[in-house]
């Protein structure tokens, strides 16, 4: 037996398909209620606490209506697993829906259905982190923080992306400028649980309705990160500039300078992320380098 077909039989269920192997192993689960989504948590990348806090987090956010996945108990009413092998297993409700897009590749819909798309993905991001700041948090609520040290620390949650072996020289000198400017310029607070994760392929779109998937890389960090985010996989588009003016809309920000900060701090962040996931001869990590020097030219 397989680790998820243990994880579903946990949940009286059984595996329709793969989805996706990233941070977490992802399967369509067939439950006697209906569709569902299987996590098979990625060894050591979150403490149980933590796995514990962001499936507390998005119960509470569905309960309010929020377009997120639901947790669903095992039948033994625990939402967090651990399989024979150690391995942590959780279930969420199945949303349906097409991912906006995909990662390295333009986005594929008329002019005006994409700047609707982002207006409303802004106010679906600011409706979570309304919603979030208004829950009383459990005094064991345990999440990564995106904060200065976080991105630019000695220690980053996704690494030392000035140190990552590709690096030559010059785009090493530059980084390392990044790194220093957002040391500067990143905001002291305050700091709210984010998704931090707003990409394309973690947002679904069901006719009018988006939803917002994947809390895997949620933690404590400044609310403007998530727009960061989202802009992050546009800058090539032509329209980037239309598109982060409907996506701050949306979310009802005007500060231009305050989200390019945060799609830096992505930029950079993402190189880091690379380093032991993505071999340096990657043209992956090729395309991220170079995605984060053009926007260090740009300070």
């Amino acid at each position: 037996m397989t680790e998820a077909e243990a994880a579903a039989a946990l949940w009286g269920g059984r595996i329709l398909r793969p989805v996706a192997e990233r941070e977490n192993a992802i399967f369509e689960l067939a439950l006697p209620q209906g569709r569902a989504a299987l996590r098979l948590h990625r060894r050591g990348y979150q403490p149980d606490t933590a796995i514990r806090s962001e499936l507390w987090w998005c119960s509470e956010l569905a309960a309010r209506g929020l377009a997120v996945p639901h947790p669903l108990p095992a039948p033994s009413g625990g939402l967090l697993a651990v399989l024979p092998g150690g391995r942590r297993a959780s279930v969420l409700d199945w949303l349906e829906g097409e991912a906006m897009g995909s990662a390295g590749r333009p986005f594929e819909q008329p002019p005006r259905r994409l700047l609707d798309l982002h207006r409303r993905l802004g106010a679906l991001i600011a409706a979570v982190q309304a919603t979030t700041a208004t829950l009383a948090l459990p005094p064991d609520f345990t999440r990564p923080r995106w904060d200065r040290d976080g991105f630019v620390g000695e220690a980053p949650l996704w690494g030392r992306f000035w140190d990552h072996p590709a690096l030559q020289p010059a785009d090493r000198a530059r980084l390392l400028r990044a790194r220093a400017y957002l040391r500067e310029r990143l905001p002291d607070g305050p700091l709210l649980p984010i998704h931090a994760d707003v990409l394309r392929e973690n947002v679904l779109v069901a006719g009018d309705r988006l939803a917002l998937i994947d809390f895997d890389d949620s933690g404590w960090g400044p609310p403007l990160y998530d727009l960061g985010t989202a802009l992050s996989q546009s800058l090539t588009e032509p329209a980037y500039a239309d598109l982060r003016a409907a996506l701050m809309e949306g979310y009802g920000t005007t500060d231009t300078e305050g989200v390019e900060i945060m799609v830096l701090a992505r930029c950079c962040a993402s190189v880091g992320w690379m380093i032991g996931r993505v071999p340096p001869e990657s043209p992956v990590t090729a395309r991220f380098i170079a995605r984060a020097v053009a926007r260090v030219r740009g300070i």
